[in-house]
């Protein structure tokens, strides 16, 4: 049966080191977040993202491990992410990565959904996950 885990999270971004040219549109970024609510837990990840400002169009990818409580459950699992910005049409897709749980979410799978109001971002987890041992 398919389960909801919903909340908030905080994220930091910084630069890592790349080797595109001066000036390029290309960005590495660190990924630190914070989930709060449902999901207590730390993600930490990286993104390859490129923009086009004047256009406000462009892409990214991001794999993210997160560590902690789902639902009271600890453990781990991976996130993967791809994001397309089209001038103001979005796709988002963040699943998490079949066979990536640990602990007590072992054998999870589901799809993470993001919404971003008002500087606030809020997460809803749909997941699968083997009843508890």
């Amino acid at each position: 049966m398919t389960q909801h885990a919903r909340g908030t999270f905080e994220v930091k971004m910084a630069p890592l080191a790349q080797d595109a040219p001066a000036g390029s549109t290309h960005m590495r970024m660190s990924l630190d977040k914070v989930y709060i609510g449902d999901l207590v837990a730390m993600g930490k990840g990286e993104m390859i993202a490129i923009r086009d400002g004047d256009l406000n169009s462009g892409a990214y990818v991001a794999i993210e491990r997160v560590t902690g409580a789902l639902n009271g459950r600890e453990g781990a699992f991976s996130l993967v992410h791809r994001g397309i910005l089209n001038r103001t049409a979005q796709e988002l897709s963040i699943a998490i990565v079949p066979d990536s749980g640990s602990g007590a979410l072992t054998g999870i799978s589901g799809v993470l959904d993001l919404k971003i109001a008002d500087d606030v971002h809020a997460y809803d987890i749909a997941y699968t996950l083997p009843a508890a041992p």
